[in-house]
């Protein structure tokens, strides 16, 4: 009987996403419906599938699907990037007020992008047949039995490391732009913790006790306590991957500390945006008048990549990524 693991995972977000779908159809405004209500973590999940299963089989039916499922959460994303800063901003009496409407308007702007994306797309509406055209697809898909999907995705997990190892060489002599290098890296170390989650219980956390020097330091109160570091529940799979306990909170760690420099980095460009926009400023004109509203010092910038530069160089070189893989193992 042909395995159909792979296509239970999808089915299990691909229900929450057209409950979430069918909910915010009812409401006069859908997308904001879906932001507020955490569909981004649900298409997180059904695009990290996705990712995954274009590396293992089938490359073109998933990636078409990837695109699909990335479409609605960039858009999600870009929700929250200007309504997160928007809300910060509206409680912080230093910035000027044309600067919080300006990005409050933005916010309302990708608000409106995304419903028109979701009747254009038919994921709502009359002809809403995204879903079922996905799990056509989805169906229709080569699934691997469990023993060879699990040896592929062993192999997907080091080439996605070997990915991340050469975009470090391609980067050895620091980071110069935010959106494209500290947030890029951040966002390819993310997958990595992802998986596990879309997966649901395929992976799991090797319980061997690997503390030194190196590790130590990754393994706040924060990070090792954390409900985002909990793997699903092994469920009925009869072959695991296991990933090295530590390493992983050490992975945790690195996405916590850029996820920080990232966001002080995207702070300072919002407003520079901002600024461009309605005082219409030079761009060295808007960075200075940027920092100084949210007094920084005139080298935070280059501090934000130097800091985010450092403290890859040190993960990286001390190979944890390449120590984060135990093996498979059988139940």
């Amino acid at each position: 009987m042909k395995n159909k693991r792979g296509e239970q995972r999808f089915e299990f977000y691909l229900v929450k996403l057209e409950e979430q779908l069918l909910l915010s159809a009812k409401e006069l405004n859908p997308a904001l419906w879906l932001y507020n209500n955490n569909a981004r973590t649900t298409l997180f999940m059904l695009e990290g599938l996705s990712k995954l299963y274009a590396g293992v089989h089938n490359r073109k039916r998933f990636e078409k699907l990837k695109e699909h499922f990335k479409l609605l959460e960039d858009a999600l994303g870009a929700v929250d990037y200007y309504d997160s800063f928007g809300k910060e901003f509206s409680a912080n009496t230093t910035i000027p007020v044309t600067i919080t409407e300006y990005v409050q308007g933005q916010s309302r702007e990708k608000i409106q992008r995304l419903n028109d994306i979701l009747i254009s797309n038919k994921w709502i509406g009359e002809n809403a047949v995204r879903i079922k055209k996905a799990r056509k697809k989805i169906e229709m898909a080569d699934w691997l039995e469990p023993k060879e999907e699990l040896k592929a995705i062993f192999n997907f997990y080091k080439s996605s490391i070997a990915e991340l190892k050469e975009f470090m060489l391609e980067h050895a002599k620091g980071f110069t732009e935010i959106e494209s290098q500290v947030h890029d890296i951040r966002r390819k170390l993310r997958w990595l913790s992802i998986y596990p989650q879309a997966l649901q219980g395929v992976i799991q956390l090797n319980s061997s006790s690997i503390v030194n020097g190196q590790t130590q330091k990754y393994l706040t109160t924060e990070i090792v306590n954390s409900p985002f570091n909990q793997m699903p529940a092994p469920g009925d799979n009869p072959y695991f991957l296991l990933l090295e306990k530590n390493y992983f909170l050490a992975l945790s760690w690195m996405i916590a500390e850029l996820g920080k420099l990232k966001d002080n980095g995207l702070r300072i460009l919002v407003i520079v945006e901002a600024l461009e926009q309605t005082e219409k400023l030079t761009k060295e004109e808007a960075t200075a008048k940027a920092l100084n509203l949210l007094n920084y010092d005139n080298n935070m910038p280059d501090k934000i990549l130097a800091d985010a530069s450092a403290v890859c160089k040190t993960f990286f070189a001390e190979n944890n990524l390449d120590k984060l893989i135990y093996g498979i193992t059988s139940k």
